[in-house]
């Protein structure tokens, strides 16, 4: 028996990184996963995994900025496993720069996939699982919501989805469903890798110096933080409710 037998998850951003990561922890746990992609070339990889490994999977495209695209996919995912019951909200994009080289689309483009993303697909989401009177929701926020230089923009979605975190767990939660928030911090992915190279630095040496800063003495990786959202979606976390979990191995801010 797992965790989330008979269980049904939606899960943003699930092609690669993270979202990928979390797709096949839930699955591992008996979980059907719905992966949710604006670009599902990725996605379609990671369900032909899950499927070999006996896991059930469906590929879904969804631009979780656009209300109808959203709306769509949620539907598309309630009417092939005729439920849902956990929604991760994963799906995010950098666009790093100081405040006065930000432009208005690299300010509005992270807005709009990180927060309005996140309020669109839990609005979704919860016209099913308030039927079903048990829901979990998870959102990713970050380390960054406590401030970082270059990142105004993600700084500041990833303290609103805090907020948005905190206010749904008090609406949600008379109706079985628990709301919470799990804030990496750095972690070993494309993005950051991607992310170091267009700012001029090596990967690996970039990750070998925060390895000497972080108290555990080495960066994450994308099954740290979907270990940590598989508890949160279990029956094992239902009296967990409104909280923000930091998982940067050390206390936030360090």
């Amino acid at each position: 028996m797992g965790k989330h037998d008979n269980r049904v998850a939606f899960v943003t951003g699930a092609g690669r990184g993270i979202g990928a990561a979390t797709a096949t922890r839930l699955a591992e746990e008996g979980a059907r996963v719905v992966l949710a992609d604006i670009d599902t070339d990725n996605c379609k990889q990671v369900a032909a995994e899950l499927e070999r490994q006996n896991a059930q999977a469906l590929v879904v495209s969804c631009n979780v900025a656009d209300k109808a695209s959203v709306e769509a996919a949620v539907q598309q995912a309630v009417d092939h496993f005729g439920r849902l019951d956990i929604l991760v909200n994963n799906a995010g994009v950098l666009r790093d720069n100081l405040l006065f080289k930000m432009s208005d689309d690299d300010w509005e483009t992270v807005i709009n996939v990180h927060l309005r993303g996140a309020f669109l697909c839990s609005r979704a989401a919860q016209t099913h699982m308030v039927k079903q009177k048990f829901g979990r929701i998870i959102s990713l926020s970050s380390t960054s919501a406590l401030g970082n230089r270059g990142q105004a923009n993600y700084s500041t979605v990833k303290a609103g989805l805090q907020g948005l975190t905190r206010t749904l767990a008090i609406e949600l939660g008379p109706f079985g469903i628990t709301t919470n928030a799990v804030a990496p911090g750095f972690i070993d992915t494309e993005m950051t890798r991607a992310t170091s190279r267009r700012l001029g630095f090596d990967p690996q040496e970039r990750i070998e110096a925060a390895s000497k800063v972080i108290p555990v003495r080495r960066v994450g990786q994308p099954r740290d933080v979907a270990n940590v959202i598989n508890f949160l979606a279990s029956d094992d976390a239902s009296f967990v409710n409104g909280q923000i979990i930091y998982v940067s191995g050390g206390p936030a801010g360090t």
